[in-house]
């Protein structure tokens, strides 16, 4: 099973992409960033954002792409509506491609992948590394970020049957 995680950010959203039949089987297909200028407008940032993440899934063809719910910090939240943005099309790219959407909250997602709600990006990304056995730390964050959104699915909803879009 093919599981795409996504990290949204206007900025730079991360991805990453892992094949799974269980915890034990996990490897990395292809991880990166997806980068948009601040100098661009909203339409063409979240356009690119689409467009990039549209190539993505149909290269790739994964069976479910895992999101972070959105988190608002009542003390920022001008930050909580950019991400709405990339959020938004990261959305309609799963309902125009077909690809099932999954969305957990981020202590879910780190509780998941460290054993720990409250894990610091750090911890994230070491066990990111060790699940997947990389060499080293995906960077930036956003891939780590991304990757263990992908793992958590393997953990929380496990592979097999879930295939298919709901």
């Amino acid at each position: 099973m093919k599981i795409l995680g996504i990290d949204p950010g206007l900025q730079r959203t991360g991805y990453g992409i892992i094949d799974a039949n269980g915890p034990e089987s996990m490897k990395l297909i292809e991880a990166g960033i997806i980068k948009t200028s601040a100098e661009d407008g909203i339409s063409k940032r979240v356009t690119d954002i689409y467009e990039n993440l549209t190539d993505i899934i149909k290269e790739n063809k994964p069976d479910v792409l895992v999101l972070e719910k959105l988190y608002a910090h009542y003390k920022h939240p001008a930050t909580s509506i950019l991400m709405g943005h990339a959020r938004g099309v990261i959305c309609l790219a799963c309902g125009s491609n077909n690809v099932r959407l999954i969305n957990y909250s981020a202590t879910r997602i780190k509780k998941a992948v460290t054993g720990n709600g409250r894990a610091g990006k750090g911890q994230v990304q070491g066990m990111v590394r060790s699940l997947l056995g990389l060499k080293k730390d995906p960077d930036p964050v956003d891939i780590s970020d991304a990757l263990a959104m992908a793992i958590s699915y393997v953990y929380i909803e496990g592979t097999g049957d879930k295939r298919g879009v709901k």
